[in-house]
């Protein structure tokens, strides 16, 4: 049986069942805690609280936050509510190229810039979404009367300038969106062209980590192009260092087994995966057909089953070994290219999916704990991974618990 979820109504037997509810917090617990261990007196008193996730939960950061677009109010409750789910971003416009550089030569960073000075306060990674993108429409008219000598001198300028500007600012970047759909870029230069971009990057940024980045993947629907396309990329030694895979092209209902199927297949490449771009409701429901369905308001059974398919949406992939983390791809109704799949009304009303996100995110993905040593000085506590502030005996400190390491032992002094 093949179970979906939809928001005309609530599941029916989904991922609630017992067995799979069982085998999901199973692969959480194996997967996503850790151990660690104090070591003090015995019977000190030791309490640890989470700071932040190691597993990136993260959202878009919209340009008008940083235009003067969004009033003073709306700015103040944004970046209050970001900064409190959320700790990771990535650039929902004004990185792209045909945003960056409308016309030739004439290149705004200041808006890019403003972003990163935010998200360094806030200790915020950034995905720098996208470098280039080679879906025809999406490619500026001035780079399409370039011939291809000076379609390529673009190209690397592009490549070399984001990298240098950019040096380890960025935690991670889309080389080139959406190739498997089209590739202007390829159909002009040849099937080398994007190790080439890759390495024009990388002049500018050793350090650079650059992903593949496309859609339709978690529905099934192009998994078997997609992982021909980055077999092919990587035989041709593009230095791809991760997967990104879309989370929006489903409709008004996901299927968590063809979810699961597409993250265990992309698994075989051994390199980290995100959910780059998550929405739901998504791109294919009734939701996206025009500006007028796009005022459609959910009715308060299908937010319900909204929560309840993000929930489980979430529950899956954090389970999944190979990924690393989901971006909302808007969750404030303002701003948020579907408006019904957002976490916030446009007054900042928290729907029931917000809670759901919190419920998760924050509490049962959230590690907090008090109590005292053992006889032999000892406390040990299994933990999810990220940061941690440990007190003993009222003396505070900051650690870190990484996957790649499984445990951490602060010794009190």
């Amino acid at each position: 049986m093949r179970l979906r979820y939809s928001v005309l109504s609530l599941p029916v037997l989904a991922f609630t069942l017992p067995a799979l509810a069982a085998d999901l917090d199973s692969a959480i617990r194996q997967h996503r805690t850790g151990t660690l261990i104090i070591q003090a007196r015995p019977g000190a008193k030791v309490q640890i609280e989470q700071i932040r996730h190691e597993f990136w939960f993260g959202a878009t950061v919209p340009t008008g936050m940083f235009t003067g677009r969004m009033s003073a109010e709306d700015q103040k409750k944004f970046n209050e509510v970001f900064t409190s789910h959320f700790n990771a971003g990535v650039i929902e416009a004004s990185f792209k190229w045909h945003d960056m550089e409308r016309e030739r030569g004439v290149v705004n960073y200041a808006t890019v810039d403003a972003m990163l000075r935010w998200a360094d306060t806030a200790a915020i990674p950034l995905r720098g979404h996208c470098i280039f993108w080679g879906i025809p429409n999406r490619v500026q008219p001035w780079l399409k009367d370039l011939s291809d000598a000076e379609l390529r001198r673009e190209l690397m300028q592009r490549g070399r300038a984001i990298g240098a500007r950019y040096r380890d600012r960025f935690a991670e970047y889309d080389l080139n969106n959406e190739m498997i759909h089209a590739n202007y870029y390829e159909q002009r230069l040849g099937d080398g062209i994007t190790r080439e971009m890759a390495q024009w990057v990388k002049d500018g940024d050793p350090n650079a980590r650059l992903f593949v980045n496309d859609y339709d993947i978690t529905t099934g629907n192009k998994l078997d192009d997609y992982v021909r396309h980055i077999r092919k990329l990587l035989d041709q030694g593009v230095p791809i260092e991760g997967i990104g895979v879309q989370g929006h092209l489903h409709g008004d209902s996901f299927d968590p087994a063809a979810l699961r199927n597409s993250l265990d297949v992309l698994s075989q490449f051994k390199l980290p995966i995100r959910i780059t771009e998550f929405n739901f409701p998504g791109q294919r429901s009734k939701y996206y057909r025009d500006a007028e369905a796009r005022k459609i308001q959910l009715s308060p059974e299908e937010e319900q089953a909204k929560a309840a398919a993000l929930k489980d949406f979430f529950r899956i992939c954090f389970a999944h070994p190979a990924v690393t983390g989901i971006m909302m791809w808007g969750f404030w109704e303002a701003a948020n290219w579907i408006p019904q799949s957002s976490l916030y009304k446009r007054d900042w009303t928290p729907t029931p999916a917000a809670a759901a996100y919190e419920d998760l995110v924050l509490k049962q993905w959230w590690t907090r704990w008090s109590g005292t040593t053992d006889a032999r000085g000892r406390a040990e506590i299994r933990a999810f991974f990220g940061k941690y502030k440990v007190s003993v005996e009222g003396k505070e400190t900051v650690m870190e618990l990484k996957k790649a390491d499984g445990r951490l032992t602060v010794k009190a002094e």
